[in-house]
C-alpha cells in the first residue's frame, strides 16, 4: 500500500515533469522539433522495454492484473509514438535530401 507521503512525492514529481517538459518543447526552435522527436523515439523504446517487464505481471500467476493491463497499455501506445516517429523522420530525411537533389541540378 502506498503511503500517503509517498503519493504526495508522486504527484508533486510527475506534475513537475509535465511543467518541465512543456517549457522545454514551447522553448525549441520549430526546426529542431525533428530531431527532438527522433530522441524521444530512444526514450520510447526505453518505456517499451520497462512496459515489457510490468506486463509480465500478467503471467507470473500474481493477484496485480491491473498493472499487467496497464503496462499492455503502456506498450501499444509507446510503440506507437517509436513508430510514428520513425516515419516522421524518415519524411524529413527525404525532404532534405530532395533539397539537396535540386540544388545539384
Amino acid at each position: 500500500m502506498i503511503t500517503e507521503v509517498e503519493l504526495i512525492g508522486s504527484v508533486t514529481l510527475f506534475v513537475l515533469a509535465i511543467f518541465l517538459g512543456f517549457e522545454l518543447i514551447t522553448k525549441v526552435p520549430s526546426m529542431l522539433h525533428t530531431p527532438l522527436m527522433s530522441g524521444a523515439n530512444a526514450i520510447s523504446g526505453i518505456s517499451v522495454v520497462g512496459a515489457l517487464i510490468g506486463a509480465n505481471v500478467l503471467f507470473d500467476g500474481s493477484n496485480t492484473e491491473i498493472s499487467g493491463i496497464l503496462a499492455f497499455v503502456a506498450i501499444v501506445l509507446a510503440m506507437i509514438n517509436v513508430i510514428g516517429g520513425f516515419v516522421v523522420t524518415n519524411r524529413m530525411l527525404v525532404m532534405i535530401a530532395g533539397k539537396k537533389n535540386k540544388k545539384e541540378d
